[in-house]
C-alpha cells in the first residue's frame, strides 16, 4: 500500500510539473464552440451547408488545397451534399486530365467524369511550397480528424484572422491568427465576406462561410458516418432484444434451482 501511494504521489508530481510547463508557455485561446448538427447520436448533415460548402471549397479553398480522398461521385451519393448526377458530371467537366498518351506517345487530355478524383492544385509538393510562404498547405480530405475538436478548430481558425498583432508577437510577412499554434499562420485570410455568391442566395458572411466549409470537411473526412449511425442503432436494438432472450431463457432454466 506505502508503494502505491508513493507511485501516485510521483505521478501527481510529474502532471504537475507538466501542467505547469504548459502554462508558463502560454494560454491556450479557447475555441469558438458550434452546435453542429451532425454531433448528436441522431445528427445528420445539413444537405444545404453541405452543398455551400462545396462551393467555398471549389471557389476558394480548391486553390491551393486538395481532397485526393474524394471523387466526384461522392458529390452525389446519399450522406453527403447529394447533388444530381447531371449536376456532378457538369461539375467533374470543368476539369480536365492527362490520360495516357497516343500512338505518336503526345499527352492526351480528356474532361473529367464523376469517378475521377478531386483535381490537385500542385504538381508537386515543392511547387505548393513555392506558391505559398515556403509552406506546404495540408490535403483537406481528413484535415478534420486530424486536428483536436477538428470542427470547432476549423470553424475558429476561418473566423480568427485579426490585423491588428499583439506587440509581443513577431510573425514577420505572416499573418496572425490566435487560432493558429504560435498564432504565426503562412495562409493569408482565405474568406471575406461575399467572397462567393451563394447559388441559393444565402448571404455569404465570413461566419457563414466558415460553418459550411467546415461542415463539408467534416463530412468530407466522414462520408458514411449517417450510415454508421443507423447501422450501430441496429446493432444496438438486436443486443437489446437478444438480452431479453438471454434473461428469459436463463430464467427458465433455473426457475426449479433452489
Amino acid at each position: 500500500m506505502k508503494n502505491f501511494l508513493k507511485l501516485l504521489a510521483f505521478f501527481t508530481i510529474i502532471l504537475t510539473l507538466i501542467s505547469s510547463k504548459a502554462s508558463a508557455a502560454g494560454e491556450k485561446q479557447e475555441l469558438l464552440k458550434v452546435d453542429w448538427s451532425f454531433k448528436s447520436f441522431f445528427g445528420k448533415f445539413d444537405r444545404a451547408s453541405l452543398q455551400r460548402g462545396y462551393q467555398v471549397y471549389s471557389e476558394v479553398c480548391s486553390a491551393c488545397h486538395g481532397m485526393k480522398q474524394l471523387s466526384f461521385r461522392n458529390l452525389s451519393q446519399p450522406g453527403g451534399p447529394e447533388f444530381s448526377v447531371e449536376k456532378v458530371k457538369t461539375i467533374a467537366s470543368n476539369f480536365s486530365i492527362i490520360d495516357g498518351t497516343n500512338e505518336y506517345g503526345e499527352p492526351i487530355e480528356r474532361s473529367m467524369v464523376l469517378t475521377d478524383r478531386f483535381p490537385q492544385p500542385y504538381a508537386n509538393k515543392d511547387e505548393a511550397k513555392a506558391a505559398n510562404n515556403g509552406a506546404y498547405p495540408p490535403d483537406l480530405s481528413l484535415i478534420v480528424k486530424a486536428r483536436v475538436d477538428g470542427y470547432n478548430y476549423l470553424y475558429s481558425l476561418l473566423n480568427g484572422y485579426e490585423e491588428e498583432i499583439p506587440e509581443d508577437k513577431d510573425i514577420g510577412d505572416l499573418s496572425y491568427n490566435p487560432w493558429f499554434p504560435g498564432g504565426a499562420i503562412a495562409m493569408y485570410q482565405p474568406l471575406y465576406d461575399e467572397s462567393v455568391e451563394y447559388e441559393d442566395g444565402t448571404i455569404a458572411t465570413i461566419d457563414q462561410m466558415s460553418y459550411d466549409v467546415t461542415n463539408f470537411l467534416a463530412w468530407a473526412s466522414e462520408p458514411t458516418m449517417e450510415e454508421r449511425k443507423k447501422l450501430g442503432f441496429v446493432v444496438m436494438g438486436f443486443l437489446a432484444i437478444f438480452l431479453i432472450l438471454m434473461y428469459l431463457s436463463v430464467n427458465k432454466l433455473f426457475r426449479d434451482v433452489h
